[in-house]
């Protein structure tokens, strides 16, 4: 598997500057991680805190870490001092939470919603409904230590290409709707995160800024 090569073909079809590559290093060593590094890659996701936090200590410290798997609120603390990206927030109670570290570590930490657009139970995200609740809630106006900067979803895992393309066109309409409405200054509506090995070329129809892709860059991983 070369790596660089495939960072270098990514990066070409990638030619909007709108739209960012996230390496998805999850269960692959730090050797892997610097070869797509040394190939200019900077932005890399992993899944599991304790990995996420055991790769920031060896690696470069110019990377920008996306956490992009299912959070739970007594890991943020391990991440909150350098994590670029929460792509995951599923609740409020996270996000409290993700202030509350946030506070510790003197910064900001930026986020992104999660929603639930697939067919399958196993995935988490807010509904289109709870989504509105969370970004009008009056919780939300106190918050100075997170900066939420848009929407993440994931699709049905599926071949039907159709539902695909439906589900991320709902994601990208719910986008659009909050986009235009008058939002607290904690919410701006920058990043749709949405898109992977398999569905990424429907994603950017869809109007996706952000894909996370591991497998097409990394080879398959063992489990």
């Amino acid at each position: 598997m070369n790596i660089k090569h495939n960072i270098n073909s990514f990066t070409n079809r990638l030619s909007s500057p709108d739209c960012t590559l996230i390496a998805v290093s999850k269960r692959k060593p730090p050797a892997d991680v610097m070869e797509a590094y040394e190939a200019g890659q900077r932005d890399f996701g992993e899944n599991k805190v304790q990995e996420l936090t055991q790769k920031a200590l060896e690696l470069p410290k110019d990377i920008r870490w996306h956490m992009i798997g299912h959070l739970q609120r007594n890991k943020v603390k391990y991440i909150a001092p350098f994590v670029s990206l929460i792509h995951s927030v599923d609740s409020l109670k996270l996000l409290l939470e993700i202030e509350k570290q946030g506070t510790k570590s003197n910064r900001v930490i930026p986020c992104l919603l999660q929603v639930f657009i697939a067919d399958e139970e196993s995935k988490f995200g807010l509904s289109e409904d709870e989504l509105m609740s969370l970004i009008k809630s009056s919780e939300i106006l106190d918050l100075s230590h997170i900066k939420i900067e848009g929407l993440m979803g994931m699709a049905t895992n599926t071949a039907n290409k159709d539902q695909t393309k439906k589900e991320f066109v709902s994601l990208k309409s719910i986008f659009d709707k909050i986009k235009n409405l008058d939002l607290p200054l904690v919410v701006e509506m920058n990043e749709l995160s949405m898109g992977m090995t398999g569905d990424y070329e429907i994603a950017l129809e869809a109007g996706s800024t952000m894909i996370r892709v591991g497998s097409a860059i990394f080879g398959p991983r063992d489990y």
